[in-house]
């Protein structure tokens, strides 16, 4: 079996139940020139070192084919936003990084996210009593998917930004054009990154409605936050920008960004979460006992390792210099795709990977990226699985699996189940 093989059963929805003996493959040498001319970096020591070098650029346009396709289309004169901050390399990405920061959290918002745990686990509560009906009584069968992972993030991402919940069947289809791009199956880099300049011009034209309508009345939410400046700097206009700030479009290119992100990986988490625990029914257990107050953190950094919601990292990701890595010289120019679930259960580097355990002493994962790019969104997606878990662990009664393995979405890098259906004898009271 070749190394290029391996790679292509990784992206057959076919493996996407259980890519891990996949990775176990890939692992065995630790960078692979595949067929598209992308490099695959496979164990974990690698991954890292790639994602703290700043000759790794996340900013598609410097591959030559993006380039001129970039060129092509302004010279077309085709609808287009700048790319969000975590497609972009310094300084412009610690600049728009600092500002989306600021509206989110420490220094300038330190408790935003605090202030939102009992909305968090309202909107939880509300969901797990749709179950069943007010009386929480009788067998019941459903899906974790449609009935919890979607609509919980949903709402939550929604409530942040200052989005109308009522609009997700809307957004909703744009999301899923911006989100199918990264998979690599379905085109060429350059096909794809155009494909994906048409999706976020799309969502990008649906924020700059909302924005347009809150002009002169705007709330407490994130967008209102980004649309009045920052702390002692000037506010913005519509056009321009203050000395520092964002521009109009960098705004709704990060909206886009925030809205999309903010739930599809969050989805994912929940559900491979729940999927996990039901697989795992004496940890589910210990979290129903609620004997152990730090028991939902450590378990969502497991699941973080075990079963992270992206595979893997690429989207344009590329060498600005050659770049030597495990003996292999990855030549300036080229694509480079960093698999973080494999190099989360690398066992050069965790003893036992293929086994859960929330009980690790010492639980280093890539779950959540790393370097300048570490998921913006972490310090929400914590929170809101931990609460989510502990919630449907206290109440479900008897959950069990209807199908296992359930179906998977057809993403090979934004991996989770496409719906999981579980048959439970009822609902606790909250």
């Amino acid at each position: 079996m070749t190394r290029t093989s391996t790679w292509q059963q990784i992206l057959d929805p076919s493996h996407r139940a259980d890519p891990y003996p996949l990775y176990t493959e890939l692992r065995k040498t630790p960078v692979v020139r595949v067929e598209d001319g992308t490099y695959v970096v496979s164990t974990y020591r690698e991954i890292v070192s790639l994602l703290h070098d700043p000759r790794l650029s996340s900013d598609a346009r410097n591959l030559p084919e993006i380039g001129a396709d970039v060129a092509a289309q302004y010279e077309e004169g085709l609808p287009g936003l700048p790319p969000n901050f975590i497609r972009t390399d310094p300084p412009e990405h610690d600049r728009i990084r600092r500002l989306l920061t600021r509206n989110f959290g420490p220094p300038h918002r330190p408790g935003r996210i605090d202030g939102m745990m009992s909305d968090l686990l309202g909107i939880v509560t509300r969901l797990i009593d749709d179950f069943t009906g007010e009386d929480g009584s009788g067998r019941v069968q459903v899906d974790i998917v449609d009935d919890f992972a979607y609509p919980f993030p949903v709402t939550v991402i929604c409530e942040l930004l200052g989005v109308p919940r009522e609009d997700e069947p809307r957004f909703q289809v744009m999301s899923g054009a911006v989100i199918e791009t990264a998979d690599p199956t379905t085109g060429g880099i350059a096909e794809r990154q155009r494909r994906r300049a048409k999706a976020v011009a799309d969502l990008g034209q649906y924020f700059a409605q909302l924005l347009d309508a809150r002009q002169g009345r705007r709330g407490d939410d994130l967008l209102s936050g980004l649309l009045s400046g920052d702390g002692d700097e000037a506010p913005m206009s519509h056009e321009g920008m203050s000395h520092e700030g964002m521009s109009h479009e960098e705004i709704l290119s990060n909206a886009a960004l925030l809205l999309v992100a903010g739930h599809e990986t969050t989805v994912n988490l929940v559900t491979n979460a729940m999927l996990t625990l039901l697989r795992h029914p004496e940890v589910l257990d210990r979290l129903r006992r609620g004997e152990e107050p730090d028991l939902a953190a450590r378990v969502v950094e497991e699941l973080l390792r075990y079963e992270p919601p992206v595979q893997f990292l690429s989207s344009g990701r590329n060498t600005l210099d050659d770049i030597e890595i495990a003996g292999t010289t990855i030549p300036k120019g080229s694509p480079v795709a960093l698999v973080l679930a494999s190099g989360s259960r690398d066992p050069d580097f965790v003893t036992d990977p293929d086994r859960f355990d929330p009980d690790r002493e010492h639980n280093e994962h890539l779950g959540f990226g790393g370097g300048i790019h570490y998921c913006f969104g972490a310090p929400l997606a914590r929170p809101e699985t931990q609460i989510a878990l502990t919630q449907l662990a206290h109440r479900l009664k008897n959950p069990r699996l209807v199908a296992d393995p359930p179906p998977y979405r057809a993403s090979p890098s934004l991996r989770g189940p496409r719906h999981l259906l579980v048959e439970i004898d009822g609902v606790n009271p909250a």
